[in-house]
């Protein structure tokens, strides 16, 4: 039996959950509203402040599907409460950024600015020049936008120049050394 499928999710005060036609599971709550269509073969059932998912047989596709269903359940009810953040920095000598209006520019060291435009259910903020801080309720929508976003200048290994997660270790590597 799936740990992660078998937990219990626990609907917070404000937040409404409900399953319609197809599996489509709607979560509205102070932060928004997300909907998800979940796989026909599990099913979902709203009870007493409680989600719980639950799959018909043990079969290994069935199996992996009752974990990742939940999760994502799971997933829309803590954005629609908390939401979710990624922090994004910049290192690199004259490498900065800045918002102006919905757009995010960038100075990456290359002969022109990138800009990269905020998106529905995305907001980007920028406290200071090398960092930037992406914020939404839906988290594969803020882990993809905080992905195109690296993706720009992505962090070399020599001097660790270029866009990287705050949390992210960049693997350093030695330079050539001067030969005789």
């Amino acid at each position: 039996m799936s740990r992660i499928g078998r937990a219990p999710i626990a609907i917070p005060a404000g937040v409404e959950v409900k399953v319609g036609e197809g599996n489509l599971v709607t979560v509205k709550g102070p932060k928004g509203t997300l909907e998800r269509k979940i796989h026909p073969a599990m099913t979902v059932k709203v009870d007493a402040g409680v989600v719980t998912v639950e799959r018909p047989n043990d079969e290994k596709q069935n199996r992996s599907l009752h974990g990742l269903s939940r999760t994502l359940i799971a997933n829309m009810v803590e954005g629609v409460t908390h939401g979710f953040k990624k922090e994004l920095e910049v290192n690199g000598v004259g490498y900065r950024v800045q918002k102006t209006g919905k757009q995010l520019v960038m100075n990456l060291g290359f002969s022109h600015q990138v800009t990269v435009d905020e998106i529905d259910g995305i907001t980007i903020d920028v406290p200071d020049p090398n960092k930037i801080v992406i914020n939404g309720i839906d988290k594969q929508l803020v882990g993809q936008f905080a992905a195109d976003v690296r993706k720009r200048r992505p962090p070399e290994p020599y001097k660790g120049k270029g866009i990287k997660y705050a949390d992210e270790v960049i693997r350093r590597k030695e330079g050539k050394t001067g030969g005789k």
